[in-house]
């Protein structure tokens, strides 16, 4: 196998575009890290496609690496589907996401398989909706999602609107290692894609509109005031129309974030978990008097969300948190309703809050925890798909759905709950961060941090494949004090009854767990950690202080 410095001569050839070969000029001339890190390996086509660094070199996002994994997704179509297969392409507001659509939808066009391409960018929720609304054999997603301004990516979906899982993850990925040149790559530059755009949204957010559980108490709290911000991203197509559709009439937008911009000029990162991005929405509702803020990131698949306390003060919502109110919601909503006949269940991944296990419970309600990506909640649903019915389903990391429209989480559906939620709690003079106080009081004080440790590169790589070998072969003793009276590796597929997963998880006696998993989509390890109990508060501080070591 050629080294680095040998693939990157071989960019300097005149297959690859003048712009491409002066970066990777300047790349040998400078940092040899740098230079190091963009071609000692090719950017890994994993389980839900691609996420890098946009640039020159076979690690990064370009016209070429999109390209070839394209390819090699055609071929697998082509093996998959005789005839008539179509693809539903969309794409954020990311620096080169337009761009790696159209060479896309090039290039399966070259292949024989017929594309629609959205006429502007639209959330991911969207596009899982238009595969099964247009009949499509798979979708793509060109989004990395909340990731910083330097990355893109490209998720792949199935045709049930689910992000690609076993098998057909593993039988792609064979594919795109196939295509190793150019050579291979079939691309048709004259090739056009048949456009969408106002037929899918109108038929989408009519979707949305039918989840509606208490449009009474919108109708009488239609004033409620929201500040929302799209961080520069999709959600500005959707979010406010949404909400205007549903009736709320007091929606106030953070003007200088509604301009879609890939630089995502006024935050540093467009994650709506970190309270650095809801900043801006956050001052805005102060400054309207609004009792909800709401942020979602580029591709508008998950929501960050601030509410206020009772002292009237604005806080952050965790992910958990927001997951916990909406199942409540839901559940009572269904029970009251008589909707409820046992044939429904939830969804929540493995790293999300015990609490909605306590909750489903209360209700009768069964739930499935599954790994970690909202991929493996569709894929539940898919399986379950005219057998029984999904209500809701939620991930620690901000993301949420409801209904079986959309295969993914769903930032239009999650803010559209949370404002109905908020008038139907203003119909008894409750508030949301009351009926928080509330579900702990009934179900015990849950308590979740994450802590993430940033690798960067090849040796970065190599530190965190390191740190969970030494997890394995010396698991702690004890966390915040209390034994480790279980370890679960989820390598052991056959003891999990999950597919294999890099994860492992350490319980203690008092109720403590902590999860530890190598990021999918960022050089970053990941450490779960959760306390129950009224001192929960203290002891997953103990618990941050801990893995911290």
């Amino acid at each position: 196998m050629a080294d680095y410095k040998t693939t990157a001569l071989s960019w300097l050839g005149n297959e690859f575009d003048r712009e491409t070969r002066n970066e990777v000029k300047a790349l040998m001339e400078g940092d040899p890290k740098m230079l190091e890190d963009a071609f000692y390996r090719t950017l890994e086509f994993g389980t839900g496609g691609l996420r890098g660094i946009m640039g020159a070199g076979t690690n990064r996002m370009n016209r070429y690496t999109v390209s070839m994994a394209t390819q090699g997704l055609a071929n697998y179509l082509g093996k998959t589907f005789s005839g008539g297969a179509s693809v539903v392409i969309s794409y954020d507001s990311r620096n080169n996401s337009r761009k790696f659509a159209e060479i896309t939808s090039k290039v399966l066009i070259a292949n024989g398989i017929k594309v629609y391409l959205f006429d502007d960018i639209r959330p991911t929720p969207e596009l899982s909706f238009a595969i099964r609304h247009l009949n499509c054999v798979a979708g793509i997603m060109i989004t990395a999602s909340h990731n910083p301004k330097e990355y893109n990516g490209y998720k792949v979906f199935w045709e049930d609107g689910g992000q690609i899982v076993a098998p057909h993850d593993k039988l792609i990925i064979e594919q795109v290692n196939l295509i190793s040149s150019m050579e291979q790559v079939k691309y048709d530059e004259n090739a056009s894609a048949e456009m969408i755009g106002a037929e899918v949204d109108k038929a989408y957010l009519s979707s949305v509109l039918s989840l509606l559980l208490s449009p009474e108490s919108i109708r009488r709290h239609s004033d409620l005031k929201i500040a929302y911000t799209p961080l520069h991203g999709t959600g500005v197509r959707l979010v406010p129309t949404a909400l205007e559709s549903i009736g709320f009439k007091n929606v106030f937008h953070v003007a200088e974030q509604d301009v879609s911009d890939g630089n995502f000029p006024t935050v540093v990162s467009p994650n709506p978990e970190e309270p650095t991005a809801m900043k801006m929405v956050m001052e805005k509702a102060d400054k309207e008097g609004a009792d909800i803020a709401l942020g979602t990131d580029p591709d508008a698949d998950r929501v960050g969300c601030a509410v206020r306390n009772d002292k009237g003060e604005l806080v952050l919502l965790t992910g958990n948190q927001l997951a916990s109110i909406l199942v409540n919601y839901m559940l009572t909503r269904w029970s009251e309703q008589g909707r409820l006949d046992g044939r429904q269940y939830i969804v929540k991944t493995i790293v999300t809050t015990e609490l909605i296990g306590r909750i489903a419970g209360k209700f009768g309600v069964k739930m499935y925890d599954v790994l970690t990506g909202f991929k493996y909640i569709a894929d539940i649903v898919h399986a379950n798909e005219g057998k029984t019915q999904f209500i809701c389903g939620g991930e620690e990391s901000n993301g949420f759905n409801a209904g079986e429209f959309v295969r993914d989480k769903d930032s239009i559906v999650t803010c559209s709950l949370v404002c109905e939620c908020a008038a139907w709690l203003a119909d008894k003079g409750k508030t949301l961060y009351g009926y928080l106080g509330e579900i702990y009081s009934e179900f015990g004080y849950h308590r979740e941090k994450l802590l993430s440790v940033t690798k960067k590169g090849k040796d970065g790589l190599a530190q965190i494949q390191q740190m969970m070998a030494d997890f394995r072969s010396n698991p702690p003793k004890q966390l915040a004090g209390s034994p480790v009276c279980k370890v679960t590796d989820y390598l052991k597929s056959e003891l999990t009854g999950l597919p294999e997963s890099n994860v492992l998880q350490f319980f203690s006696t008092d109720g403590c767990k902590v999860t530890v998993r190598p990021s999918g989509t960022e050089p970053k390890i990941k450490f779960y950690l959760a306390a129950t109990g009224p001192d929960a508060d203290n002891r997953a501080d103990q618990l941050l202080a801990q893995f911290k070591e």
